[in-house]
C-alpha cells in the first residue's frame, strides 16, 4: 500500500486537526579537491542537461555515437560563470569544451573554486531515446577519493519526470525502512518524524502529486502531518521547511490568509532564532505588510 493509499485511508476514518506549534586560486587545470561549508554527498547531479545545456548535452552523445541509450564517463572541467544572469556564483560543468550543464546551486556557492580557476572531476552521462526526444542526465563527483557512482549502464537511473517521481517515492520508503530496520539512535529519529505510522519524508511525492490533481485539501492535509513530523524530528533545531512552505503556497490558492498566517508563524515559534531568517520569514512579513 502506497503513501497515498494509506494516507487516504486515515483521512476516511479520522480527520486531521493542524497540530499547534511547539513554544518557542587555480590559474592550472587541476584534479579536483574541493572544501565545503555545508556536508553533503561528493556525488552530484549536473543540473541543466534536460533544459538550458539540453542541445549541448545532446550534441556530445551524437559526438560519441550514443544517442540512445548511452553511457558515458568521461573528465569535466569546472568552472565559475560570474556573468550568469540567474546566479553570478554559477559553476558550469564543461565536458570537450561544450557547457553541459552546472553544478547544483547549493554546490556551486560553497565549493572553493576562484572565478579564475578551473579544475577538473569525473563526471557520468546517461542518454535515453523518449518521447521529447533525447534526454541526458549527468552525476559529477567532486570528492578526492575515487568516484562512487549510484548508477552504471547496468543499472540505470530514471530519466523521465514521470520516472523520477516515482524513484523518488520508492527511494524516500526505503530510507525510512532501513533505519527503523537498523535500530539504535536513527531509528528512533526516524521514528520521531512518523505522524500515523507515515514519516515526513515519505510525503513529498504524494503532496505533490494531489497538488497537481488539484486535490488542495487533501494536499493541505497530509502537509499538516508532515509538519508535525518535522517539528517532532528537529532535535532543536528548525523543522525542515518545505512542508511549511507548500502548506503557505495552498493556503494562498485557497484564500485563507489567516491559516497562511498562522501555519508560517508556526514554523517561526518551533524555530530557533538564530535559524529564523530565510524564505519563510520573508513571506509572512510580505504578508503582515499587505495588512
Amino acid at each position: 500500500m502506497g503513501i497515498l493509499d494509506r494516507f487516504r485511508k486515515q483521512s476516511a476514518t479520522t480527520a486531521v486537526a493542524p497540530p499547534q506549534a511547539e513554544s518557542s586560486a587555480e590559474s592550472d587545470t587541476a584534479q579536483i579537491k574541493f572544501q565545503f561549508s555545508i556536508e553533503y554527498s561528493p556525488l552530484l547531479p549536473v543540473s541543466g542537461t534536460t533544459t538550458i545545456a539540453r542541445d549541448e548535452a545532446r550534441a556530445l552523445f551524437e559526438r560519441h555515437q550514443q544517442p540512445n541509450l548511452g553511457y558515458l564517463e568521461l573528465t569535466a572541467v569546472l568552472q565559475r560563470e560570474p556573468s550568469n544572469p540567474v546566479n553570478p556564483a554559477a559553476v558550469a560543468v564543461l565536458v570537450e569544451g561544450e557547457r553541459i550543464g552546472y553544478l547544483p546551486s547549493y554546490a556551486a556557492e560553497t565549493v572553493d573554486l576562484s572565478v579564475q580557476g578551473s579544475r577538473q572531476a569525473p563526471v557520468q552521462l546517461f542518454s535515453a531515446l523518449k518521447a521529447d526526444g533525447v534526454r541526458v542526465e549527468g552525476w559529477i563527483w567532486i570528492g578526492d577519493e575515487p568516484a562512487q557512482w549510484e548508477y552504471n549502464s547496468n543499472n540505470r537511473p530514471p530519466m523521465t519526470p514521470e520516472e523520477k517521481r516515482t524513484a523518488a517515492a520508492k527511494g524516500a520508503d526505503r530510507m525510512v525502512a532501513e533505519a527503523l530496520t537498523e535500530g539504535g539512535a536513527r531509528a528512533e529519529a526516524f521514528k520521531a518524524g512518523q505522524v500515523n505510522g507515515i514519516h515526513y519524508l515519505q510525503t513529498v511525492e504524494p503532496i505533490k502529486q494531489l497538488k497537481r490533481e488539484g486535490r488542495l485539501a487533501e494536499a493541505l492535509q497530509l502537509c499538516y502531518i508532515a509538519i508535525e513530523g518535522a517539528e517532532r524530528a528537529r532535535e532543536g533545531r528548525e523543522p525542515a521547511p518545505w512542508y511549511t512552505e507548500q502548506a503557505a503556497i495552498i493556503l494562498r490558492k485557497l484564500g485563507r490568509r489567516d491559516e497562511e498566517i498562522a501555519v508560517l508563524e508556526r514554523w517561526l515559534g518551533a524555530t530557533p532564532a538564530a535559524h529564523r531568517e530565510g524564505g519563510i520569514q520573508q513571506r509572512l512579513a510580505k504578508l503582515l505588510e499587505a495588512n
